[in-house]
């Protein structure tokens, strides 16, 4: 497959440099027209970009792809388009959960790992927790949605279990904690990684750890520009402790900060348009004016600027960003490699006060 890249002699001891050609990369257009860039075979120069995930083992692409789309608002064929578009511009992990779309987007996952023959380059995250037929955190529906993924996800492990703590607040961590020992003991699962889990938790789960217990070394939290006090101080304190890596997910707020939908909709709202319609008020427009202006400044889209934005906030690995469309993936991926000045930082900040 010809696509824009490098060969393999790229030192891969320059991040910066790849970082920076990731956003050239991505807004190549690719085509037969004369003045359009020589293909090159090859790696792509993302490829070069990797960060390590905490103490997960793996490393990973700093831009995470969602797949809550799948199988809901993004049928097969397109995800699969998506997930070779992530791919090629170096891309190496992807985020799903047993519940999206009751499993459907496992299986989109899954058919599209084993047609590629790609399972040992991508990073496997699952959350688990929220399906109907296994729900909660209990050992026994720990163990058979572990199961489950495994066969729509048509693999023999993941890479990264994160365990949904708001699908089941009254679960014993103790219990939790010793089922995915088990997990990992077997090879099911590589690493532990939670949402919805208090500070006050995250000490319990390391307490638990030093008896020999799984260390907990990703966590998700909701966090974008606009909901920048939802990763509270205590969070942010313990996780940098505890040398967590962050994912943050609704890193583009439900697709609002990539700045497509600046006017009321009218008539009845879809769940997407109602929460769209939630930020259409003056801080939402103000923080779009904000990242109209860096983007313009940067020759960036909205959506690189709010990626970027993410990146340059202390203990973020890999923001967690969905996408409906490859040109939104390339889009996206241009905030790898943009670096936001303090001036940026300030002027995105005040604007999404």
């Amino acid at each position: 497959m010809a696509y824009f890249g490098v060969d393999s002699t790229l030192p891969s001891s320059s991040p910066d440099a790849a970082a920076s050609a990731v956003a050239q990369g991505a807004t190549a257009v690719r085509g037969s027209h004369p003045s359009a860039p020589i293909p090159v075979q090859g790696p792509s120069i993302g490829s070069n970009v990797r960060v390590a995930l905490g103490e997960s083992g793996s490393y990973v692409f700093p831009l995470i792809l969602g797949a809550a789309e799948f199988g809901w608002n993004v049928d097969l064929e397109s995800s699969h388009a998506i997930l070779d578009t992530y791919a090629e511009l170096g891309g190496n992990t992807v985020h799903t959960a047993d519940s999206y779309s009751s499993g459907r987007s496992e299986h989109i996952i899954g058919q599209w790992l084993q047609s590629r023959g790609l399972r040992d380059d991508v990073v496997v995250a699952v959350r688990v927790g929220g399906h109907a037929d296994n729900p909660g955190l209990g050992p026994v529906s720990l163990v058979r949605a572990v199961e489950a993924s495994l066969s729509r996800l048509r693999t023999d492990r993941i890479d990264v279990l994160y365990l949904d703590a708001t699908t089941d607040p009254g679960s014993s961590l103790e219990d939790t904690l010793a089922t995915a020992e088990w997990l990992i003991e077997t090879g099911k699962i590589r690493a532990v990684g939670v949402i919805g889990f208090s500070a006050a938790q995250l000490v319990e789960a390391r307490i638990f750890a030093s008896a020999g217990y799984p260390r907990i070394t990703v966590l998700d939290v909701p966090f974008n520009v606009l909901r920048r006090h939802e990763f509270d101080a205590d969070l942010r304190l313990v996780a940098g402790a505890q040398g967590m890596a962050v994912t943050p997910s609704h890193a583009l707020e439900h697709g609002f900060l990539a700045g497509r939908q600046r006017s009321k909709i009218r008539g009845a709202l879809s769940v997407r348009g109602a929460q769209l319609a939630a930020n259409l008020n003056r801080r939402g427009s103000r923080t779009l004016r904000a990242l109209d202006a860096v983007g313009a400044d940067l020759g960036v889209p909205d959506a690189a600027v709010a990626v970027a934005w993410l990146l340059a906030q202390k203990l973020v690995t890999a923001p967690i960003v969905n996408a409906y469309a490859p040109q939104h993936v390339e889009e996206l991926v241009q905030g790898v490699g943009v670096h936001l000045n303090r001036a940026q930082l300030a002027d995105i900040a005040r604007a999404s006060e």
